[in-house]
Formats: structure tokens, C-alpha cells, sequence
């Protein structure tokens, strides 16, 4: 006589097949995705964000490492050209993704939702992070720069912010707001050194004296008159009209600065705006105003086009997780998430042009307008006054500018502390650009 298997309903194993799969009939593990991210405030309030999308989606985990602008940069760079596979998700800028996307390290930004609206993307900001024609990465938020002022100084010294200011101009209205006595500086500006950091700033002055990295035949310019003549001008306003220790302030410090009612003004990125007429450490919220970046002999890349985004490196074991967060975090729902829980001047600015077309946007950030202005007109395939052979504004888009931009800002760094002149800088930058560039087979 045959013993018979005890019988299990048919509909019954369908059911758990479809709920469990077949792997025991039992729940995979959460995926975990490791999140490289930068130390700014938006990136924060991500964070704070972020259990909300664990919530919606239970099988996948989020693990941050938050580190300062300078060390993310390298620290990525080591791992995507290593291979090492460390991050799920990187938050990279427009210099990073086109390069990587060319070598090959970074997933394309295909198969998103259906309502994630690539089309309502900023031109200017989805063209930075395309390659051949694909999305490399997704715009967390995007900016250019400004000028911002305090309206209550001006006013008290009879000051006038002209509508599109001069370096020059700017100069002398720092010299007549600076009053340390009183704890008011005529001017905060990036110091700290790195290509992102103090080169930033100093690569846009530098293309507002007419000035370029390099010329069509990628000779380097370190040493031209118009490099000498933008970065003498800085040195010297920061020694006459900065807060002592500029070397080692970046955008972090000089917005602590500003909002704490230390500077006269400040040059610095659009993405600023919103934290100092809204944050809640601001004291200068109601003494605020704003005008374009300063020019000099020409405006053609006098203001700066940045965007911080979100990319998946193809070394990531869990491409598919990392792209539903990517798209998550940078779509139009997770703005209206920050609006509802931070206000809608603190949204993520810079990406979307519904941003812009929102009432409510428009009526908690009077600048919003002026922004987007700056952002659409920042032409990074058009940035000098001179031809160069080469793409972005304040940076050139190959591999080999990560170098060069952190050697000249050391150099530069090291004169506004008093360690030697600007020219002096400049000649040893110089120097070392041209072997840098003779070892890439650029020259000969």
C-alpha cells in the first residue's frame, strides 16, 4: 500500500508563492544602499527625510556617510576609479558626471517612474549631467551665484548696490562697509582651498577679467595678465575688507558669517538665498538683498553653474534600489515633501521648473526669478570671452582639472594668508599645470 503526501491546496501554494517567491517561502532581507553625501543643509534635511521613503519601501535600508565637500571628492574619486564598490549612491557635481560617465563608471538614469517628468527638468542643469545623449545622474538641486548685501548697512551709510555690479564697484563699497570694531566685515568670500572651494569663486572672477584655464590649444593661461589681475584683486580685497582667517573659510563658514550678521556682503552660490531669508539661525532675514555676480570686462561666465546630484556608479551591487531612492529624492513629490515640512523657500532650488511656476514658491522666495535667470543663462558650452576648447565655468570638464584647480587653489590660499604674492602663486600654478598637462598629452 502507497503512503500519500498529505495534500496542500493548490491555491493556497500560489498564493504564498506570490507574496514570498520561492526562496523558502520566506521574505528577502532588506536591501541596504550605502549613501556617499555632502555636510550642506539640503543634503541634511534629506537625511531627516529619508525614513519616510524607507517606510514606502520596507525591503530596502538607507546607510549615510556624511562627510565635507573636499574629502567627498576625493574619497569618491578613489572608489569609482578603484572599483572598489563601496557606495550604492554618490552625490556628485556637474565636472564629476560627464567624465565618469565616459569612462564608463556610472549607471545610466534609464527606467525611471513614469511620473518622474525628466522633460520639466532645467535645461541648463539636465544637459550638465547628460552624456551622449543619456542621464547620468539626477539634479538634487542646482545653483549659480549672487550677490548678496545687507539693505540696513547700505542705508545707513547712504550706500547704492548698483543693478549689475563691478568687481571695482564692489571693492569700494566693501571698504566703506567694513568696520571690525563693530564685528561687520566689508566682505566675505570663499578662502579654503580646492578646486570647488576657493576656485569656485576665483574661476568666475577670473572669466569676469576676460581670463580662461586654457586656450584652443589647451596651452595653459595661469600666468596671463588676466589671471594676475583678477586673483590681485581678491587677495586684496580679502586682506583689506575680509574677516581675519579667510584662507580657511569655504561656503559653510561664510553663510554662518552672513547669517550672523558679520558681513556687509557676500558672493557666493544662488543656493544660499533660501537659508538666509528663511533659515532659522538667520538673523538677517528682513535685511537681505540681492544683486547679480559682479562683472569686470565682461559678464561671460561671471556667475558660476553648479549641480549637486545623485549618481549610481556601475560598481553598485543594488542599481536598481539605488535609482528608486535617486528618483525619490529629486522628484517633484520629495519637493512638495520639504515645503510641507521645512517651507517652500528651503526646497531643494535649482532643478525643476514647476518649482519656479509655483505660487506658493514664488510668494516665500522673492528671488526665485532671479535665480532661475542666472541658472538658465550660465552657458557652460560658451563660458569665456575668449574661445577655450573645453566645457563648465568655473572648472574645464577632463579628468585632469581635479589637480589643477586644487594646486592653484593652494597656491592662491597660501597668498591671501601672506605666504608670498599673487603673482608668485600664480607662476608656480602655472608651472605645474603645464607638466600636468604635458603628462596628459594635451601639449608638448
Amino acid at each position: 500500500m502507497k503512503l500519500r503526501a498529505p495534500a496542500f491546496p493548490l491555491a493556497r501554494l500560489a498564493a504564498a508563492i506570490a507574496v514570498f517567491g520561492f526562496a523558502g517561502l520566506a521574505a528577502a532581507d532588506p536591501v541596504t544602499l550605502n549613501i556617499a553625501s555632502i555636510n550642506n543643509p539640503d543634503m541634511i534635511e534629506l537625511q531627516k527625510l529619508s525614513p519616510q521613503f524607507e517606510k514606502a519601501n520596507p525591503d530596502i535600508k538607507l546607510r549615510w556617510v556624511t562627510m565635507e565637500e573636499s574629502v567627498l571628492r576625493q574619497r569618491l574619486t578613489t572608489d569609482i576609479a578603484t572599483n572598489s564598490g563601496q557606495f550604492d549612491l554618490m552625490t556628485i557635481g556637474a565636472y564629476e558626471a560627464p567624465i565618469w560617465a565616459k569612462k564608463g563608471w556610472l549607471a545610466p538614469m534609464t527606467g525611471l517612474p513614469a511620473d518622474y517628468d525628466e522633460a520639466d527638468l532645467i535645461k541648463t542643469v539636465r544637459e550638465g549631467l547628460t552624456s551622449d545623449g543619456k542621464l547620468y545622474a539626477l539634479p538634487f538641486y542646482a545653483e549659480s551665484s549672487m550677490t548678496y548685501y545687507r539693505k540696513d548697512l547700505f542705508a545707513q551709510k547712504n550706500l547704492k548696490m548698483p543693478e549689475k555690479p563691478t568687481w571695482e564697484e564692489i571693492g569700494k563699497l566693501a571698504a566703506q562697509l567694513h568696520d571690525p570694531a563693530k564685528g561687520v566685515y566689508g566682505i566675505c568670500l570663499r578662502g579654503r582651498a580646492g578646486w570647488g572651494e576657493n576656485m569656485a569663486l576665483v574661476g568666475t572672477m577670473v572669466n569676469a577679467y576676460g581670463g580662461r584655464w586654457f586656450d584652443e590649444k589647451w596651452q595653459p593661461q595661469l600666468d596671463t595678465p588676466e589671471w594676475k589681475q583678477a586673483v590681485n584683486f581678491y587677495v586684496d580685497l580679502m586682506r583689506k575688507s575680509g574677516p581675519p582667517g579667510a584662507s580657511s573659510n569655504g561656503f559653510n563658514e561664510n553663510l554662518v558669517l552672513f547669517s550672523g550678521g558679520k558681513c556687509g556682503m557676500w558672493v557666493d552660490a544662488t543656493v544660499a538665498a533660501g537659508m538666509l531669508y528663511h533659515g532659522k539661525d538667520s538673523k538677517v532675514s528682513d535685511k537681505v538683498a540681492f544683486a547679480p555676480a559682479p562683472m569686470a570686462t565682461t559678464d561671460k561666465g561671471s556667475h558660476w553653474l553648479w549641480i549637486w546630484s545623485l549618481a549610481v556608479p556601475k560598481s553598485s551591487k543594488s542599481q536598481d534600489a539605488a535609482k528608486k531612492f535617486a528618483a525619490w529624492a529629486t522628484s517633484r513629490d520629495y519637493i512638495k515633501l520639504v515645503a510641507k515640512d521645512s517651507g517652500w523657500a528651503l526646497v531643494p532650488p535649482g532643478t525643476r521648473t514647476s518649482t519656479y511656476a509655483s505660487a506658493e514658491y514664488k510668494k516665500a522666495s522673492p528671488f526665485s526669478d532671479f535665480v532661475l535667470d542666472a541658472i538658465e543663462k550660465a552657458d557652460a558650452n560658451n563660458p569665456t570671452l575668449k574661445p577655450v576648447p573645453y566645457t563648465g565655468i568655473q572648472f574645464a570638464t577632463i579628468p585632469e582639472f581635479q589637480s589643477i584647480g586644487t594646486i592653484a587653489g593652494q597656491a592662491i590660499a597660501g597668498a591671501l594668508a601672506g605666504k608670498g604674492t599673487a603673482d608668485a602663486a600664480l607662476k608656480t600654478a602655472q608651472a605645474q599645470t603645464v607638466r600636468m598637462m604635458k603628462q596628459g598629452r594635451y601639449i608638448k
